[in-house]
């Protein structure tokens, strides 16, 4: 069997990024074989097709750190031939072949069941951002962050994560403040459910104090960095954040004033090892009371060949929402 693949190589110190016909030989081990029906763009995604990455560790490639698709073969009597799967995480599209291909073959345990209430175009506009999002949503409310505690605080809020964590939260009737760069993106983020957005300079001042006047209950990091040692400083007393990007840099300049003095709660959030437990729990959520009402709003589509394209746009800041990646699209 043939199919078309995205393939990334190494040519001298630049790397390309084609369209090709691959042969299912060059696919890695697996119990199933999945037909991909879609993809999406990742932060991580657009890494993979830089030369300095740091992603990829083998060429040539095919990255796609996302699927969705039907099973077409499995030696697992667990997973039928013909059922719906999610695939996120994991070494998908890093250390082994990913979903920027028509197929792709994967361990069972790396499957989840598509859930009832979630078509797989819908599930790929979440993809592993949407995993994310609804993780660091389910870390605050375990740590008693309710819609009663009072505001929380999302930055990046543009971003696929941050976007979507918005729309979440939203839902559920926190009351949320969007931090963003853009102006353009303002209404926007207050159509998902924003009940006000900032500026990111009110998030950088020019004289961070190690501890400051009290306003967020919760928080969800996608920045890092200064940005991050702000919200600390903001806290609520046993307030939690949810740490789940570095946009901002990886240094935390921070004090320990927060921890100590008003029991700030640092949780770490990482998608890609998550335990099966809470992946099949937090997807049944994201069919539920998590999926947001303004997916189709976040979503816009493109091919295999747009991928490269659109990944340049989200390394330069220039992208928004989520972009889901059709198998189908321009298919000649």
């Amino acid at each position: 069997m043939h199919f078309r693949a995205l393939m990334v190589d190494r040519r001298d110190e630049d790397v390309e990024a084609f369209v090709q016909t691959v042969e299912e030989a060059r696919l890695p081990e697996g119990e199933l074989l999945v037909k991909v029906a879609y993809s999406s763009i990742n932060y991580k995604d657009a890494l993979a097709l830089e030369p300095d990455g740091r992603i990829v560790s083998r060429y040539p490639h095919i990255p796609g750190i996302d699927g969705a698709g039907e099973v077409m073969k499995s030696s697992d009597k667990r997973v039928k031939p013909g059922s719906k799967v999610i695939v996120t995480g994991y070494g998908f599209g890093v250390s082994q072949h990913g979903g920027y291909a028509e197929f792709a073959r994967i361990p069972a345990e790396w499957a989840v069941p598509l859930p009832k209430g979630l078509s797989e175009r819908e599930a790929m506009a979440l993809g592993t951002a949407g995993l994310t999002a609804a993780m660091s949503v389910q870390k605050l409310q375990d740590n008693g962050v309710s819609p009663s505690s009072g505001p929380v605080v999302v930055t990046g809020a543009s971003g696929g994560v941050g976007t979507l964590a918005i729309s979440m939260l939203a839902r559920l009737g926190y009351e949320v403040e969007a931090v963003s760069g853009k102006e353009e993106a303002q209404a926007r983020l207050l159509e998902l459910g924003a009940a006000r957005v900032l500026p990111r300079e009110e998030l950088l001042p020019e004289e961070a104090r190690p501890l400051d006047k009290q306003r967020w209950s919760g928080a969800v990091d996608c920045v890092g960095g200064p940005m991050l040692a702000c919200i600390l400083s903001r806290m609520k007393y046993g307030g939690a954040v949810a740490a789940c990007g570095l946009t901002g840099g990886a240094d935390l300049p921070a004090s320990v004033f927060p921890f100590i003095l008003r029991g700030v709660g640092l949780h770490g959030i990482d998608s890609v090892w998550a335990p099966r437990e809470l992946r099949l729990r937090l997807w049944k959520r994201m069919a539920g009371d998590l999926k947001p009402r303004q997916l189709e709003q976040l979503v816009s589509e493109i091919g295999l060949a747009e991928v490269p394209g659109a990944a340049k746009e989200l390394l330069r800041g220039a992208s928004s929402g989520r972009k889901v990646v059709s198998l189908m699209k321009d298919k000649e």
